[in-house]
């Protein structure tokens, strides 16, 4: 509410100035959002679509979005599963250390990407712990799809966690209760109780993992190697190599291929949101 009353019984505003108030927002959203991403479309319809098509179907170009797309998936596959063990622990069990490991979780969020990127680097390389004992199985993390997937797992974990925490932390016990006294084991209960109830949470934390991995650029930018050969460059790394050749109409169609995915995603997680406040309120 933005109203209350005071103590004569009349209403009063708790943020006064309702049109300084949104003016100021409307000024942000334009001049941080709605205008820069005006202007990538603007430049973008000055392509013709031939010229259009031929930017974004090179050869390094279709290969940057394959390794970007395919890995992100994998990413956040990887990151729903353990995301999804990781806020039960959180949430259903009391165990020393607890308020450290739950902070520990928001760490990518804090870390400065580039500084994630040459710490993973380094220690994936044939040299770090983890890279020499990869090595001993014939397994090579750094400057490959291997690495890069890691670095994506690393920084898109706590969208799954802290999309399904508050989700868990208000699930009512009783119907875990009542499908234990219907005699349902615990794998039942999860699959046909709990499950469906994190659902909605768990599709979310997918998707804005996967929106986060396919725009990613300084967690992947060391341990990619981007090499065109191996077909390990990225996305953002190509639209940051055509910009340094000052080819502008490329990354500019780059960029809108991305904008595009990106909203889609965002789209999808808004309609599972959406859903999810219908089915609740109707519960």
């Amino acid at each position: 509410m933005t109203k209350q009353l005071d103590r004569t019984g009349k209403s009063q505003r708790v943020i006064p100035g309702f049109g300084l108030s949104m003016g100021i927002t409307l000024f942000m959203l334009s001049a941080i959002i709605l205008i820069p991403l005006a202007s990538v479309l603007i430049y973008s319809f000055q392509l013709s679509p031939r010229e259009f098509l031929e930017l974004i179907t090179k050869t390094n170009v279709v290969n940057a979005f394959k390794t970007s797309l395919l890995c992100s998936l994998f990413a956040a596959f990887v990151n729903s599963v353990f995301g999804l063990i990781l806020a039960w622990v959180l949430v259903r069990y009391e165990f020393p250390g607890k308020r450290i490991m739950d902070g520990i979780i928001e760490l990518p969020f804090a870390l400065p990407t580039a500084v994630a990127g040459i710490t993973l680097s380094k220690l994936y390389s044939d040299t770090g712990v983890m890279g020499g004992f990869l090595g001993l199985f014939g397994i090579k993390a750094a400057y490959t799809k291997i690495g890069l997937t890691i670095a994506l797992i690393f920084i898109g974990i706590p969208f799954v966690v802290r999309s399904i925490q508050p989700v868990l932390e208000t699930l009512d016990p009783r119907y875990e209760e009542a499908a234990a006294i219907l005699g349902a084991g615990k794998f039942h209960t999860f699959r046909k109780v709990i499950l469906p109830e994190l659902g909605p949470a768990l599709l979310t934390g997918f998707g804005l993992a996967f929106a986060r991995g396919v725009g990613e650029y300084g967690s992947v930018i060391y341990i990619s190697g981007n090499n065109a050969r191996n077909q390990t460059q990225v996305v953002s790394y190509v639209i940051m190599q055509k910009l340094n050749y000052v080819d502008y109409p490329g990354a500019t169609a780059i960029a809108l291929v991305m904008l595009f995915l990106s909203f889609l995603v965002l789209l999808l997680v808004n309609m599972v949101q959406v859903h999810q406040a219908k089915r609740t309120s109707c519960l």
